[in-house]
């Protein structure tokens, strides 16, 4: 389970996430400080800490254990000696759920991720819906869902495949010049199956 599409048309390599490190990231604010990373770029702890409503200190605790684990970095062409910033690593994490199901002691720090992982994406639909846009951006945004689908695992795989096949094809590289038109996009994809409810 990608926690970003690869992007076959400008490839890539991916870091899959192992016990240890998914263990170092499954926690709520640390999720959210590299949501932040991710989605607005470089941050300070004194800044990271404004917008998640935290002490300084223990955001500069969590960004030092992110880094230990591989997801950050220090920014080192920005700030000074007394204020440091933060980026994401450059490399895509992989995660597998299948690596940690059966592990009791990876299952907790799963539950953990996945929740907050939907979470996440869940508060990015509801910003996008109670953010002001003009009706060019309004019209072209989309919160839709097909559930009369009927598919074996092998089709729903390459269905997944297919969609991910065409964000890359959408996926700027990077030598591709930038648009003034363009704003950042988020593209979330959800699919898997449903258990049926015998309604009889």
């Amino acid at each position: 389970m990608p926690d970003e599409p690869e992007t076959p048309a400008h490839p890539r390599p991916t870091r899959r996430i192992d016990a240890r490190s998914l263990r170092g990231l499954a926690h709520p604010l640390r999720m959210n400080i590299l949501e932040l990373l991710s989605l607005d770029g470089p941050a300070t702890a004194t800044g990271l800490a404004e917008r998640l409503g935290e002490n300084t200190g223990t955001v500069s605790w969590h960004l030092r254990h992110l880094a230990e684990h591989g997801f950050i970095e220090e920014d080192t062409g920005r700030g000074t000696r007394r204020e440091r910033w933060w980026r994401r690593t450059g490399v895509p994490n992989e995660l597998n759920t299948a690596d940690f199901r059966d592990d009791p002691r990876t299952r907790g720090a799963l539950s953990v991720y996945l929740h907050e992982l939907v979470g996440q994406y869940f508060s990015r639909v509801t910003d996008y819906l109670n953010e002001d846009w003009d009706d060019e951006w309004r019209a072209s945004g989309t919160v839709s869902d097909w559930h009369d689908l009927s598919l074996t695992p092998d089709r729903l795989a390459a269905l997944n495949a297919e969609l991910m096949a065409v964000v890359a094809r959408h996926t700027p590289g990077p030598d591709d010049p930038a648009d003034p038109a363009a704003q950042p996009v988020v593209v979330q994809l959800q699919s898997f199956p449903r258990k049926r409810r015998d309604t009889r």
